[in-house]
Formats: structure tokens, sequence, C-alpha cells
């Protein structure tokens, strides 16, 4: 899953494959000696090693399966890293704090490089937040629905918020806004890494083809 994802065009056709083969999988055409129309792209890995993202929102998959992570069936968890990249996670036995095990996750970076005041402030704020009553079991029960892993992150971006002089975010606002968008995006990644290690590639119709088609078509239905 370390390989990376890269996409060329050929007879119309997008392809989507590890490695650029020898000849296209579609037409057959050996590509020996010859240049593609365009050069391969590499298609972006939506994920990375939380860790070594500081001040960040984090979403991984419970999952060991790796082709199964954001696949819609997964159970998603949620943290927060603290300037070491130490993930702050909210569990059933309390808030967690590991130095390991989310180094493939989505990552939400939450401080802007030239924030220096609140940079230098974080380490506190999610320490003193993670220790208050409400995060301990003993208080208050851990209930997936309405005081979960989710809840403990979002309370404490408004918290941060707070100190910013800024409005909170609901948690609809903070889903389709900054979680949702990335999660698509990973999945429609780990649907492609699945096909190609199965079929070894994905091919689909080139949009360009498409959008080349589409004029002539609205001409024949005019002529007719």
């Amino acid at each position: 899953m370390d390989k990376s994802v890269i996409k060329f065009n050929h007879c119309h056709k997008d392809i989507f494959c590890f490695f650029v083969p020898d000849q296209c999988p579609e037409c057959g055409v050996s590509f020996s000696g010859k240049r593609l129309e365009e050069a391969p792209v590499s298609i972006p890995n939506p994920f990375s090693n939380g860790h070594k993202v500081p001040c960040a929102f984090l979403v991984a998959s419970t999952e060991d399966n790796v082709l199964r992570d954001f696949d819609g069936r997964s159970d998603l968890h949620t943290g927060i890293t603290n300037t070491n990249g130490i993930v702050y996670n909210y569990t059933k036995a309390g808030v967690q704090r590991e130095h390991q095990g989310w180094e493939r996750c989505i990552c939400v970076p939450l401080v802007q490089p030239d924030m220096f005041s609140l940079m230098s402030q974080w380490d506190q704020y999610l320490e003193k937040f993670s220790s208050a009553q409400m995060w301990d079991p003993l208080w208050q029960s851990f209930n997936e629905e309405t005081h979960n892993c989710y809840s403990y992150t979002l309370t404490f971006i408004n918290c941060v918020l707070a100190t910013q002089s800024k409005r909170a975010l609901s948690k609809d606002e903070f889903t389709q806004s900054f979680v949702l968008p990335r999660i698509k995006r990973a999945s429609k990644y780990m649907m492609l890494c699945r096909e190609i290690s199965q079929n070894h590639f994905y091919i689909v119709d080139s949009p360009r083809r498409n959008s080349q088609e589409s004029p002539s078509e609205d001409e024949d239905s005019k002529s007719n």
C-alpha cells in the first residue's frame, strides 16, 4: 500500500496503475520507444503519518485491513496531536496519549505556521482540556452517540477557537467543511488501490473524450 498510484491517458482512456506498462492494457499498442501523449501524473496519497503532523485533527480507521479503510463499512476514530506528534484521543478508558498507532490517517492541520502564540500554548491547552472531569470515565461514561472521540476532538477545537475570539463550529459544519471532503478523497483513493491490486489497472473513459463528443451530439440533435 506504499506504492504510488499514477494515471496516464491513452486511446481515450484514463488508466490508473502502480507503474506504466510496456504496452497499453486497453488497445495493446506497445509503448517501447514511444512517448505518451501526456506525461503520467501521480495521484496524491490522502494519508499521512499523524505523529509527524503537529497540532492537527486526525481520522483513522480501526480496521486492520488497510484495503477496508474508509470504505464506509469500517469504524473511524479521531484524535488531536500535540506539538510533538503525540495523539490525544478519547476512548471508553478515558483520554489516551499515544506515541504510535496513527501512522496512516487523514490529517486536518489546525494551526497556521505563523500562529506562534497559539502553537506555544497548544500543549498546555490540550493537556488541561484532556484532564478535565468530563473526560474522566469515573465521572462521565463514554457514549457512542453523544460523548465519544468525535465530541472530544470537536469540543477541544471549539475551546481553541474561543481563545482566538472566533465562533464555535457545529458538528455538521466541521464535518461537511473539513472531514467529509477528505474522507471522500481517501475512499476514492482506496477504491483505486483495490482495483489495481486485483486487476493491475483501473480503466475509465477519459472525461476529455466525453467533452469532445458532446458538441457533435448536440449538433446531431439539432439537425434532427
